[in-house]
């Protein structure tokens, strides 16, 4: 019986999309898209009404996708931001003869570590370089976007605006290979405050317009659980506390609920590598201080 690649990426794709990823085509044995570019772009088709680049135009109709690869070997492509995924990279070191070189998955361990969780078990390939990609689902409301060494050294994060291959695509580097069956799991909480995009308001009013107030809150949350969670050593506690401080107002405005301010800013600081008690006498303090001292904003000037 021959081996038939055709017939086993169509299975990796039909695998994917079943799963609800949308997927479009890679050159065969490559990692490279292989849908034309704006540049010869028939404007026919799907793109009868514009160009349309990969990410739109991955798909999880499996009628399409038996189409596509009836025509050649293709390798299989996941598009993460339409699939709702975040893809966690760990890398492996390019010098493979160091053998005290990091690698991804050191990083990422230690980092989950000191955010007090074990590596999550989700779903997760071996990708043809040796490293590993780990799958993680996104909440509806936030639109993450690629990241390249801001978790970690040789950590990288695929969102919006990027793809992984899939398991069962060969390249000539190697097969990108399952690891597990399982599922893919929520991304968790201390990671997601350091991926959340936040542009950082200018000039912003101490006493926020209340009809703007609550985003604007929510907004600051996520900068400053950002901050938190990248601080140096030795800049941790201090930007712990400089979060709590400025947070409180909001949670005195009642803008933001005590409790989620307290969990935000408590897996922050465990991610930066505060213990879990450093983190929550820092809060308890920072916190009763800023709300004592800032008046409800109906009583504002």
């Amino acid at each position: 019986m021959t081996h038939d690649p055709r017939s086993t990426l169509l299975f990796a794709a039909l695998d994917a999309a079943e799963r609800g990823w949308h997927i479009f085509p890679l050159r065969p044995g490559t990692k490279r898209p292989a849908l034309h570019g704006a540049a010869a772009c028939p404007y026919t088709g799907p793109c009868e009404h514009g160009h349309m680049k990969w990410e739109q135009r991955a798909t999880i109709d499996p009628g399409r996708i038996r189409a596509a690869w009836s025509r050649a070997p293709f390798n299989v492509g996941i598009a993460t931001g339409p699939s709702r995924l975040l893809v966690v990279d760990l890398d492996v070191p390019k010098d493979k003869g160091s053998s005290d070189a990091p690698c991804g998955a050191a990083t990422f361990g230690a980092l989950c570590e000191r955010a007090g969780h074990a590596v999550p078990d989700t779903y997760r390939t071996r990708t043809a370089s040796g490293g590993t990609h780990l799958y993680f689902t996104t909440p509806d409301e936030v639109r993450l976007t690629n990241t390249a060494g801001t978790v970690g050294e040789l950590v990288d994060t695929r969102a919006w605006g990027g793809y992984v291959v899939a398991a069962g695509s060969v390249t000539s580097a190697g097969p990108y290979e399952a690891l597990c069956g399982a599922e893919s799991v929520p991304l968790p909480g201390w990671l997601l405050s350091v991926l959340r995009p936040a542009s950082k308001p200018s000039g912003a009013p101490s006493v926020a317009v209340a009809g703007q107030s609550r985003s604007y809150a929510y907004t600051a949350l996520a900068n400053e659980a950002r901050n938190v969670a990248t601080a140096g050593v030795g800049g941790r506690e201090s930007a712990l506390f400089r979060a709590a401080r400025a947070l409180g107002r909001f949670v005195a405005w009642g803008d933001l609920p005590r409790a989620v301010v307290e969990q935000a800013l408590q897996e922050a600081g465990e991610a930066a590598g505060l213990s879990a008690a450093e983190c929550r006498s820092t809060l308890r303090s920072a916190l009763n201080w800023s709300i004592a001292h800032n008046r409800a904003r109906r009583d504002a000037a």
